[in-house]
């Protein structure tokens, strides 16, 4: 059976072993039924793992397509048991308001249209009603971190992170009302992707608040969140609630790399860390790291995000959460768990007054917000402000559960996009992480911070011994980008340089070639076309910078260079080749030799 320790979980990772032919999606899946299996017996992370049977139809599906052809070819994942997969009951962790879908919810279709194979169903708290992951009733019960299992793994998509976490799948499915899809994710040390709502059908996915719920996405990294987000962000006409992608949200405007931003941050009197004082030193140094990349951080007024998070759960909108649950919490309230009965059963007493009132307000708050969003390119804040244990959350469920939200509960009333992500760790293990947030339709520029400042931090991916710092190499290391040596007008700052720019690609290095190229002005054309090209005698170093260009996009890029232009291998000072641009020999006639100056920013045409 597979090793899965010699296995790269992440996305990109399986690409690029399937590419390789280390092992099939067959083989990756019998291992993973085997582990995902060990793994429940301690930590009640599924509750419907689906069998070899049951996956062959997926496996089926990929049979004469190669690992190329799907954005998702035969990458694992996990979904919330609140989402539907046909086939499959869906529970909502309520064994008495389980049924088995005909259909998938809409979200699933595209990603299984993309290559994705579903491993099961995950572990919640019972409705989607909770932050705290121990809200499941027997036969599963609560999970327990990834980290440190005598603390709380984080609601309600609990099981879903602890599948990606420990290494059990790629990404997950999980569901972003009040914060399920962020606080799991800090707590787990892993990506939580908020996407703007709308954009995530939630067609086939059971409610909690119908007008606020959002689909979310679990990863190891801001790579795998993006390029889930690409596949599953499609507008659904069937969905009453959902709304198209913008163009300048899309596939083209992820990049992990920033340059000077402008990012808010509360005032110190309105940040809450609840006495954590370890909480606020992790979040100062991840403040810090957001410095260092170039951010000016500036204060806002949280005034307004913190007074909308009051309306969710002290507001009419609980009532929504009764209306999804109305059959069961008035025939059979006992079918629920009496802390997620007694929240929904307050749904039942707001007015149709107590709703206009709470509208106008938050209309208020939507404004106030706005303003303070438009000033700044994001606003960071911890995710959660402190961490519990199974046994604190069991002697105080409601007052703890709240304070979780506390950063969390306003982002779907205030109609924002957020991106959870791992910046440090507790002395315990347990995780701890920022969230970057800002109005709907961010959700790339989010991404793209959010992954600098991933890297920046260069933290362990998910929980050890899983983590794929811990594993032993891969016999092939993942190779999904292409470096690319440029000398002329594609350098920074130049009037091409946005053709790499706008497809992610980030500036490795200033260097010089090998000595041995000549600087050409070609002829003919438009004055910023320079040709290199290497000879024998007469050579010279000149001057060019490495640029790492997401490899999904190289095509695109060489398909705009115009002749005698092209790519070819280019030796660099240090001796090492690289892919850069070279110039066919017919392009030099009537060229200018420049070689002198060796470096195209000194040539004045």
């Amino acid at each position: 059976m597979l090793d899965l320790t010699q296995v790269n979980m992440t996305i990109s990772g399986l690409q690029q072993h399937y590419q390789a032919g280390d092992f099939t999606p067959a083989q990756l899946l019998e291992a993973l039924l085997a582990a995902n299996q060990q793994a429940s017996q301690s930590n009640p992370i599924w509750t419907y793992l689906l069998s070899a049977a049951e996956l062959q139809p997926y496996l089926d599906a990929l049979a004469g397509k190669e690992p190329t052809s799907l954005p998702l070819y035969g990458v694992p994942f996990a979904i919330k048991d609140n989402i539907d997969l046909a086939g499959i009951p869906t529970t909502a962790a309520c064994p008495d308001f389980a049924y088995t879908p005909a259909a998938h919810a809409a979200v699933v279709a595209q990603l299984l249209a993309a290559g994705a194979i579903p491993l099961g169903k995950t572990n919640l708290d019972q409705f989607a009603t909770g932050l705290v992951g121990v809200r499941s009733p027997e036969p599963w019960g609560p999970c327990h971190n990834a980290l440190n299992p005598e603390y709380i793994a984080g609601g309600s998509s609990s099981g879903s992170a602890l599948a990606v976490a420990l290494g059990l799948a790629s990404f997950s499915l999980g569901t972003d009302t009040a914060g399920s899809g962020r606080v799991p994710a800090a707590l787990n040390n892993i990506v939580g992707l908020k996407p703007s709502k709308g954009l995530l059908s939630t067609r086939g996915v059971v409610p909690a608040c119908r007008s606020l719920d959002c689909v979310s996405i679990f990863a190891l990294n801001n790579d795998d969140a993006n390029r889930v987000f690409d596949c599953a962000a499609v507008f659904d006409p069937q969905d009453p609630y959902a709304r198209p992608n913008r163009y300048e949200n899309g596939p083209r405007y992820y990049q992990p790399q920033v340059g000077p931003l402008t990012v808010g941050v509360p005032a110190p009197e309105q940040l809450a860390f609840f006495d954590n004082q370890e909480a606020r030193a992790l979040f100062n140094a991840a403040l810090d790291q957001l410095r260092q990349l170039g951010a000016e951080l500036v204060p806002i007024d949280f005034t307004p995000f913190s007074q909308a998070a009051l309306l969710l759960y002290e507001g009419p909108w609980v009532a929504e959460r009764y209306l999804a649950t109305r059959p069961l919490i008035e025939q059979s309230p006992q079918s629920l768990l009496p802390v997620i009965q007694q929240i929904i059963s307050g749904g039942a007493r707001p007015s149709a007054l107590d709703c206009f009132r709470a509208q106008y307000q938050l209309q208020a708050f939507q404004q106030q917000s706005r303003a303070q969003l438009a000033a700044v390119d994001a606003i960071v804040t911890p995710t959660i402000g402190t961490i519990y244990t199974l046994e604190q959350i069991a002697a105080d469920p409601i007052a703890l559960n709240s304070n979780l939200g506390y950063y969390t509960n306003f982002m779907n009333l205030l109609d924002c996009a957020a991106v959870a992500v791992p910046t440090g760790r507790y002395d315990n293990g347990v995780g701890f992480g920022v969230t970057l947030f800002h109005q709907a339709g961010n959700d790339k520029r989010l991404l793209s911070l959010a992954a600098a400042l991933h890297q920046a931090v260069d933290l362990p991916l998910g929980a050890t011994p899983l983590t794929l710092q811990a594993r032993a190499p891969a016999t092939r290391v993942p190779r999904d980008y292409v470096d690319v040596v440029v000398c002329g007008a594609h350098l920074d700052g130049l009037p091409l340089n946005w053709q790499l720019r706008e497809r992610g690609a980030t500036r490795l290095q200033q260097t010089q070639s090998a000595p041995c190229y000549k600087l050409y002005a070609l002829a003919g054309g438009p004055p910023y076309r320079p040709g290199m090209a290497r000879v024998e005698d007469g050579g010279a170093a000149i001057a060019v910078e490495v640029w790492r260009l997401p490899l999904a996009r190289f095509g695109s890029f060489v398909a705009e260079i115009p002749p005698p232009l092209g790519i070819g291998k280019v030796q660099l000072a240090d001796g090492r080749w690289e892919s850069g641009f070279i110039c066919e020999p017919y392009g030099l006639d009537g060229a200018k030799d420049i070689t002198e100056l060796a470096d195209w920013r000194r040539y004045q045409p």
